[in-house]
């Protein structure tokens, strides 16, 4: 865990692709949890320590996760993220360059609970839910491309399930195309940036997460 903000009512860490963010059928430590303890630790804080989960990241994708330290932080930032008003960045690595070097998806999804994933329409269907995005490609490497992300909706898996649709799976999702798995079980998909009004302070806050190590995300260091 690695934490890139903190104030008396935010914290924003950075994510590894192996951690939940909320506890699941898997028994794991949840980032959450971490997260309390270390406030614990640090404040020296006696029973329980509050700590609100506002969004969450699919357990393969690393990168930025906003959590609310106070209840009003929490109602607030609850509020934000349902009115689009907490603006996040992603970077992707796809193996196939788009046929068009920027544009705008606008498909609609339907969940599949069962199987855990979504699957994507290019017309309305009874169900679906209508899913925006903004991509373009911002640099390459010797096999690979970096797509910079804007989401318009939050929906589920719909960065994974939209370039997957668009003929551009990401790297090492095999839920969605990739024809082969990374080896730490990772997909190369990074919440690289966020930016919103401080629920609080009314500040604005920036934070930038550092890529995840290893050759592939290497390439496209800065």
């Amino acid at each position: 865990m690695q934490i890139v903000y903190e104030d008396n009512h935010l914290i924003i860490v950075n994510k590894s692709s192996s951690e939940i963010v909320q506890g699941d059928k898997t028994g794991d430590t949840p980032l959450s949890e971490i997260v309390k303890s270390y406030l614990k630790e640090k404040y020296n804080k006696p029973g329980n320590v509050f700590l609100g989960v506002v969004h969450r990241l699919d357990r393969p994708v690393s990168g930025l996760v906003v959590f609310a330290k106070t209840s009003k932080a929490l109602s607030r930032l609850n509020e934000m993220f349902r009115t689009n008003d907490v603006h996040k960045t992603y970077w992707a690595i796809v193996k196939e360059l788009p046929k068009k070097p920027e544009g705008t998806l606008v498909n609609w999804l339907v969940r599949n609970e069962k199987q855990n994933k979504t699957f994507v329409y290019d017309t309305e269907k009874t169900g679906s839910k209508k899913a925006i995005l903004d991509y373009k490609v911002i640099a390459h490497s010797q096999n690979y491309h970096l797509l910079e992300i804007h989401l318009h909706t939050g929906r589920h898996h719909q960065i994974r399930c939209q370039l997957a649709h668009m003929g551009c799976p990401i790297k090492g999702d095999l839920k969605y195309g990739s024809p082969r798995s990374n080896p730490d079980g990772s997909i190369c998909l990074h919440s690289r940036y966020v930016e919103f009004i401080h629920p609080v302070s009314r500040e604005t806050i920036r934070a930038i997460a550092p890529l995840p190590e290893g050759k592939l995300w290497g390439a496209f260091q800065d």
